[in-house]
């Protein structure tokens, strides 16, 4: 194994000595990846440091008030968020997804149009999206500030993201494989579900993740639509807000800094949470589509 590695980087100095430009974008590259993982790092640790002194049982009561400022009711509301966003964005973005990989003809006009408008909503900022959510959603519909309006929102938001990653995972799976299941007599439909979408779960999930994670994160479309109500929801139509919003408005008053902190390390613990979860579960599905 040494002999290998020793061998690799004597190989490597000799194509530098070659060619010095590759020896100066290798430097770029690893010093780009340095100054990621440290600022990762250093995020993390600020946020650990300043926050995990100040968790407390009263940030976790059920009823928020100013003396306890809990954030379970937000936490709870996030996950509502969250399942509401993706029930609405996922169906839609797969479905889109498949129909412009496995369905259109290659070249179709009305792909190209998709695609570029999908490329140029993922480009809009957050908060034009929570000004046409608050005129559409809040009030031309009628929904007022509500978590029905903050989902819908966030659903047009992460769609564009998980109809490309779908479309980039379907893309990805070899068409060997929809010939195999062509040749045994299977249809196109039974092809798509039984053959090509398993193969590309893993990266479906991917998306997802990636949504989620912009769900979590959003404050200021969700100021707009879902408002600002430091209470669990008792209806879709009931003002809520998420543990972003929920930071946004403790450090806006300027006098809870320290369960602010508190709030942003439940919310790293949170997300990593969820990512762990979604990549075993994408493990475990790519594991049986493969075994099958």
């Amino acid at each position: 194994m040494i002999s290998f590695k020793l061998s690799d980087i004597r190989r490597r100095m000799k194509e530098f000595k070659r060619d010095p430009v590759s020896l100066i974008l290798f430097s770029v590259v690893v010093l780009a990846a340095v100054i990621t993982v440290t600022a990762l790092i250093f995020i993390i640790a600020y946020i650990l440091i300043k926050g995990i002194p100040y968790i407390k049982l009263d940030l976790f009561s059920l009823e928020y008030n100013t003396d306890n400022v809990s954030l379970l009711p937000a936490l709870i509301n996030t996950l509502f968020m969250i399942f509401l966003s993706l029930l609405f964005s996922v169906p839609i973005g797969i479905g889109a997804a498949i129909y412009l990989t496995e369905y259109a003809k290659r070249g179709n006009k009305i792909v190209g149009a998709v695609r570029v408008t999908a490329e140029t909503l993922s480009g809009i900022p957050s908060i034009v999206y929570g000004l046409f959510g608050s005129l559409f959603f809040v009030k031309f519909l009628g929904f007022g500030l509500s978590l029905l309006s903050g989902s819908l929102t966030l659903a047009i938001m992460i769609l564009p993201l998980i109809m490309r990653t779908t479309e980039e995972a379907l893309i990805a799976v070899p068409d060997s494989y929809r010939e195999g299941s062509f040749g045994l007599g299977a249809g196109r439909l039974r092809t798509v579900f039984k053959v090509v979408l398993p193969t590309a779960v893993p990266g479906i999930l991917s998306g997802i993740i990636l949504g989620i994670g912009r769900v979590v994160g959003e404050s200021a479309a969700l100021i707009y639509t879902a408002g600002t109500v430091p209470s669990i929801v008792k209806s879709v139509f009931n003002s809520s807000r998420t543990l972003a919003v929920h930071m946004y408005a403790l450090s806006d008053e300027g006098i809870y800094l320290n369960q602010t902190y508190a709030t942003a390390v439940v919310l790293l613990v949170f997300v990593i949470i969820i990512n762990a979860i979604s990549e075993l579960l994408a493990r475990k599905l790519g594991g049986k589509a493969q075994n099958g």
